[in-house]
Order: C-alpha cells, then sequence, then structure tokens
C-alpha cells in the first residue's frame, strides 16, 4: 500500500536538496505528479495531501477521469498527441507539453480560440534521436519556434524532453544539459510570444538530476503513486 502523502513529501525534499547542491532555489522547480493509468480516487488522495498539479498521457483516460476529480486541481497533458483528439482537451489543461510539429501547434490554436482562450505550451524535442519517441529535432527547434511563435492563441514557454531511458541517471544528464542549451539559443533569439522560463524534464529515475540541469518542472509517477498496471 502506498502512502500517497509521505511519497510526495520525500520527493519534494529530493527536489529541494537537488536544487541546494547547484545553488537553485526549491520554489523555482514544480512538481507534476504523473497521474495516467491511475483512478479519480488517488489523485483527490494527492490533492488532499498538497500535490495540485498533475500530468496525463492518454486523451479518452483523460476525459473520463477529469469528470471525475471534483477538487481545484490543475492538469497538464504530458503525452503524444494527434491533432484529431486536441479538441477533447480544450480548455480543460493549462499546458500541454508535447507539440512538435506546427500541424499539432496550429490546431491547438484553432481549438483554444473557439473559447477566446491562449494555452500555455511546450515544444517537445527529441534530445535522443529516437524513431520510437516524438519531438522535433533539435536542429529543426528553431524553425519550429518562429513559426508556432505567430499563432495567436498559444503561448510557447519552453521545452520538453523524454530522454534515452537508462537505470544510471548520470548518463542521462547530458540529454538534459542539451535541453538546456538549447532553451538558452532559443531565449537568446528574443522571439515575441516566445518564453524559455519552462523546462519539462526529469522522471521518477532522473528527476534529480534534471533539476540539477534546469528542470523548472519534473514529471513523477511512479515514485508518487507506486507501479503502474500496464495498459492492455
Amino acid at each position: 500500500m502506498n502512502n500517497i502523502g509521505a511519497n510526495i513529501e520525500q520527493i519534494q525534499q529530493r527536489i529541494s536538496s537537488a536544487c541546494q547542491r547547484v545553488g537553485r532555489n526549491p520554489t523555482e522547480v514544480e512538481l507534476v505528479a504523473v497521474s495516467k493509468v491511475k483512478p479519480a480516487e488517488l489523485v483527490v488522495e494527492a490533492f488532499h495531501a498538497g500535490q495540485n498539479l498533475f500530468g496525463e498521457s492518454y486523451v479518452q483516460e483523460f476525459r473520463d477521469k477529469q469528470p471525475l476529480v471534483e477538487v481545484p486541481v490543475h492538469w497538464h497533458f504530458i503525452g503524444g498527441l494527434q491533432s484529431n483528439k486536441v479538441k477533447y482537451l480544450r480548455s480543460k489543461v493549462d499546458m500541454i507539453h508535447s507539440v512538435d510539429r506546427f500541424a499539432l501547434a496550429k490546431e491547438i490554436n484553432n481549438q483554444w480560440q473557439k473559447d477566446n482562450k491562449t494555452i500555455k505550451i511546450l515544444l517537445q524535442v527529441n534530445v535522443g534521436d529516437e524513431a520510437s519517441k516524438s519531438g522535433c529535432a533539435p536542429d529543426e527547434l528553431e524553425a519550429l519556434t518562429h513559426a508556432v511563435a505567430d499563432l495567436s492563441n498559444v503561448k510557447i514557454c519552453g521545452l520538453m524532453c523524454l530522454p534515452p531511458h537508462s537505470d544510471d541517471p548520470e548518463q542521462v544528464r547530458p540529454y538534459f544539459k542539451q535541453l538546456y542549451t538549447l532553451a538558452q539559443k532559443i531565449k537568446s533569439l528574443k522571439l515575441p510570444n516566445v518564453d524559455m522560463d519552462v523546462l519539462s524534464m526529469g522522471m521518477s529515475g532522473d528527476f534529480e538530476v534534471a533539476v540539477e540541469e534546469g528542470a523548472t518542472l519534473v514529471r513523477v509517477g511512479t515514485a508518487i503513486f507506486g507501479q503502474r498496471i500496464k495498459k492492455a
């Protein structure tokens, strides 16, 4: 049986320690509790333990779960996203982490335009050049940023990555460094409608290294809720 409250407290302490090691303020880092394939009641339990930001990866699951969570949580969508499913997220999430192509950004813009609202987005970069993962290529990021910046109902807030898996967090560190460097490069362009204040990187096995390398959002599921049951 998982003690969700104790798990969250421990993770926050580990984030704080990682910040202290590199001279960062712990308030710069926010925990995204990844609640995919976890029931609504666990989201509510985590909320009552002080967690109010949750990340979902599957549109259909989010559609079913979100109405059942009757406490004022904030939702981020962090998974791969098909353009034809964006409409189901409209005005229900505060941020989309996984924008990796202009066509997707355009559809997000069109959907939020219907409500005359602006949605915060992150551009996902495939730092490991893995065919199995989404994300624009690092050398295509600048062009994608220029294109998306012209859309009126999205706000580029930073970058996201899902680096190659390794059981050794130190093996992942170079990818986090790379995302930070890319963010600084885009920031130097001083494009309108573009901030690089948010870096979404790091998960249960490597979030401390991500924090040391500049993460402002860490996406942690297993270390909070326990192992996920694989979807059939």
